[in-house]
Parts: C-alpha cells; structure tokens; sequence
C-alpha cells in the first residue's frame, strides 16, 4: 500500500512476528505427522493420503501458501495502490478465482479415479489395491480444497499488505489440529487396530477430513480479518476490466505455474514412487520433506514476506542499486541460515529421524528409509530457497515469463532425472528426492543468469565469497556435528528415546556453535545487522 497508509513495521519486526507465528504453525504440523506415523507407520492409510492429497495439497500449498503465486500477485499489486482502491479489486480478483477453482472442484470429485491412475498408475499392480481405493476416496473429500486454496492465498496477500503478519502465518495450524483430532477420536474408537489393513479406509477418511474442516476454519478466519481491515468482504463483484485485475492475473497465472514446479516435481516423484517395488515410499517422501519444510518454511516466512515488498518498491530502473542491495541481503541469509542446517540434516539424518517419528507403528525400518531420503533432501535446502529468492525479485519486476520458461524446462528435466534415477539406474527411493535437488540447482543457475542480464549486471563474484565462505563453515558445522555423535554413541549408546535426544541436541549445538564461529569471522554486515534487530525484537529491547 502507499504511504497514506499506516507506516509499515521495519523488516526485522516483520521477521520476528512470522517467525512466532510459523514456528507455532510448523511445531503443529510436526505433531500432527508424528500423530499420523504412530497411528498408521508408513501403512496403507498413510501411504495412500499422500498419494490422494498430491493435487489437492498442491493447490493448497501452491495456492494458498504464503510466498505461493497468489500471494506473491496480491503485495505486488496492492503494495503500490491506495487503500480505497484494495476492496473492490480484491473482491473481484475474489470472484473470478473462486469461480474458476469451484469448477476445478467438481471435476476433481468426478475425475478422482482416473486421476490416481494416470498420477499413480503403480497402485494399480497387484497387492496395492486397498492403497488405490483409499486414495480415491480422500481425493473426493478432499476435493474443495482447490477452491479454499485459491481464497486463502488471496488473503494471505491482503491481510500482509494490511499490516497484519500474524494471523496468516499461524492460521494454518487449524488443518494439524483438525487432523490431530480426527486421529484422535479413531483412536480411541479401534485403539492399536487403527494401523491395520482393516481400518486403512477409516484411517484415510479421518485424515481427509480433517484436512478439509482445516482449511475451511483457515478461510473463515481470514475473511473476518480481511473485513475488519476494510480490504473487502465475500461477496460476488464482476469488475474484470479493473486495470488493477489485469495486472494481477498477468502476474498470477504464470507465476502459479512457476512457483508449482516444485509441487510439480513432487507429483512426478510419487509417479515413480508408485512404480517401486516396495510400499510405503510416498508417505515416507512426505515425513522426510516435513522435516527439512519445518524450519526452511519458518526461515523462508521471516526472509522472503519482509523482502517482496521492498522488491516491488525498488523496481523502477532508477532504484535498481539499492535493489541489487537487497537481492544480496536475500541470498547471503539463504545461505547463513540453510547452508549450516543442511548440514545437520545430512549428518543427523538418522538420529533426526527416529527422535521425531520412531515410535508406535514407526519401526526402525521405517526410519531408515526416510533418513535416507532426509540426506538427499538436506543437500538441496539452499538451493530450494534461494530459487524461491530469485523469482520474487522477477515477479517485483512484473516478468513472470522468464521463471515460468525455467520452469518448463525443468519439469521435463525432472521427469527425466526421476527416470534415470530409479529405473536406469536403481538409485531407488532416494533417486527421487536427487532429482528434485538437481532441478532446483539448475534453476538457480538460470535464474541468475537471467536476472544478470535483465538488470545489467549483478556484482556476482562479490556476492559469492561470502556464500563460499558460509558454505566452508557448514561443512566442518557438519564435520563436527558428526564426530561429536559418534564419540556420544561409543559412549552412551544408541537406544533408547532420552539417550537419541541428548545425542542429537549435543551434536547439533556443536555443529552450530563451530559455525557461529566462522561465520562471525566472516564480519558480514546482512547478517549482523539481521540478528541483532532479531534479538532484539525477541528480547524486547529498543
């Protein structure tokens, strides 16, 4: 909005809020997933959401996410325009989505077989046959999340560029609670039966609905925020030829398609996923990803909400310096934040695991497999979030075309990589999470390249020594993280759940502290400055 409105709060308050209000959103969705994997371990009713929820999921996440394409539209529209002119437009905007995605809806409830087959076409082998019939189902009830997926992410918009950071960022605990409790009063209905073939159907039903009671609840509070804001009501209003409409809609649909790559990516893992012999790689593809979404969704929150609207502001030529300034702070906190936690998550890959899922139907097993997939996946979180970095500057810059080309390429790309992976090669399960981090590799690289170009230049080798150097102090982070695990194994052991949590918490904070220290050697002013408005933002001092 313009500066008629009230003044914005500085970025690290920005920052300090959403991260409260995500670490409460995240810290709930951990718990509702080691609510699901020790009622059902990677078992038909689990494995089977995880293929059902794929399209649902991904217009929710996608759409109605945070940073998602629709959200993203929304600042860089509004962020320039008066407030009086927000209401009609966002409730137009409002119309026209929520008519396209109530369509949406209904052919997915119609198409639900058809589409689980094409996606998933291994459920239909022999021996996977409950696995299918469950995910149909949950795709059914499932189904209008396309249409609150498209609502939320609109409002997920309005109410940032209305000042409000807080009730966006922890609204979607509502879907953990709601999950929590359907699993809940199964539970208490069948006791341990629930993680048995027989109640896989009851099991898939608890969980789809309760992802959609939560994201109803999700929508219903915003509306009312969004209305109190005076940014518009739910109400139908027709105005397409809104200048304001089109230039969003110019942002949106290829920025949704962009941003989708990675949901993309994901439907075509779990493609292959179905074709591998052994069961269970879906849901454990979902418990890996969890763990390295959890803290990168509370880092990308406090990065990237308080960085797209300086973007948009600094987009006219005349302000490209102080725009290439903030680029620079965006990617070196990609890097002092995920560089060093990914490489917790390669080394602590195992005891990670089997501290937040190992237990009831969880086995140790289980835990094998998806801390193989968590290694792969840890390797890839810089590169994940500095993507994500990238395209907002593009989409502050009004090109939503050269992030959606990137993106075309790289589907088939992953697709392909996918294949080579697990069938050319017989990497397996892990193959799958590899492909996806070449992609967001390679799509780093383009967009850089681009965005080089469009600007006339970015002071590239200049930016790279400090990433280079955090990337040192992340691998001996990660070296010494490792040693310290393993002379805590020799001594202590490894069983049982108090000996695997002091271990991990020991190891970890090595890790960091060895970072810390060559970090601060670094003497990097994005990151000094960063921390300190955090701390004191957290501290309450002034």
């Amino acid at each position: 909005m313009t500066e008629q409105q009230k003044p914005s709060r500085s970025s690290a308050g920005i920052a300090g809020i959403i991260a409260a209000a995500t670490f409460i959103s995240k810290i709930f969705g951990l718990v509702r997933q080691q609510v699901i994997t020790a009622a059902f371990g990677l078992g038909p009713a689990a494995d089977a959401f995880q293929y059902a929820y794929t399209i649902p999921g991904f217009l929710l996440i996608l759409l109605g996410g945070i940073n998602g394409p629709f959200y993203s539209a929304v600042v860089s529209v509004l962020a320039k325009r008066k407030k009086e002119e927000a209401a009609p437009l966002v409730e137009t905007v409002t119309t026209m989505v929520g008519t396209v995605l109530l369509i949406a809806s209904v052919g997915i409830v119609i198409a639900a077989p058809f589409l689980i087959d094409v996606f998933s076409p291994g459920l239909t082998l022999p021996g996977k046959e409950l696995i299918r019939d469950t995910a149909i189902r949950q795709l059914q009830i499932m189904a209008p999340l396309a249409v609150l997926a498209g609502l939320i992410g609109i409002g997920f918009g309005v109410l940032n560029t209305a000042n409000q950071f807080w009730l966006p960022s922890v609204s979607p605990l509502f879907s953990s609670l709601t999950v929590i409790i359907g699993v809940g009063f199964l539970y208490l209905r069948v006791g341990k039966e629930i993680s048995t073939p027989e109640y896989a159907v009851w099991g898939g039903m608890a969980l789809a609905g309760g992802t959609l009671i939560g994201a109803i609840l999700q929508w219903l509070v915003q509306v009312v925020a969004q209305a109190k804001a005076g940014m518009g009501k739910f109400r139908l209003r027709f105005d397409f030829h809104e200048p304001g409409v089109k230039e969003i809609v110019n942002i949106m649909l290829p920025a949704t398609f962009s941003s989708g790559m990675l949901y993309i990516n994901l439907q075509t893992d779990l493609f292959f996923a179905s074709l591998l012999s052994i069961t269970g790689v879906g849901a454990a593809l979902a418990n890996a990803g969890l763990l390295v979404q959890t803290p990168l969704g509370i880092i990308s929150n406090m990065i990237l909400v308080p960085l797209l609207p300086m973007f948009a502001k600094l987009a006219a030529p005349e302000n490209w310096p102080d725009l290439k300034l903030r680029i620079r702070q965006g990617l070196i906190l990609c890097a002092f934040t995920m560089l060093p936690l990914g490489a917790l998550m390669v080394t602590l890959a195992e005891p990670i695991v089997q501290v937040v899922y190992q237990r009831g139907a969880f086995s140790q097993s289980n835990s094998s497999l998806v801390a193989s997939l968590l290694v792969v996946n840890g390797i890839g979180m810089f590169a994940y979030l500095t993507r994500d970095v990238l395209v907002r500057v593009f989409y502050a810059l009004g090109d939503g075309q050269t992030p959606f080309r990137i993106s075309i390429f790289n589907i088939f790309l992953n697709a392909f990589l996918d294949w080579l992976f697990t069938q050319a090669l017989g990497i397996g399960a892990p193959g799958l999470v590899l492909g996806t981090v070449t992609v967001n590799c390679n799509s780093v690289l383009m967009l850089t390249f681009c965005l080089n170009r469009k600007l006339n230049g970015l002071p590239l080798k200049e930016w790279g020594l400090p990433i280079f150097g955090l990337g040192v102090g992340s691998l001996v982070a990660g070296g010494a993280s490792f040693a310290t695990l393993q002379v805590c194994q020799r001594i202590l052991g490894k069983e049982g759940f108090v000996i695997q949590l002091l271990q991990l918490s020991v190891s970890g904070l090595i890790g960091l502290v060895a970072f810390g220290v060559i970090a601060s050697l670094l003497k990097l002013p994005e990151v000094d400055l960063f921390v300190s408005r955090l701390s004191q933002r957290f501290l309450k001092k002034k």
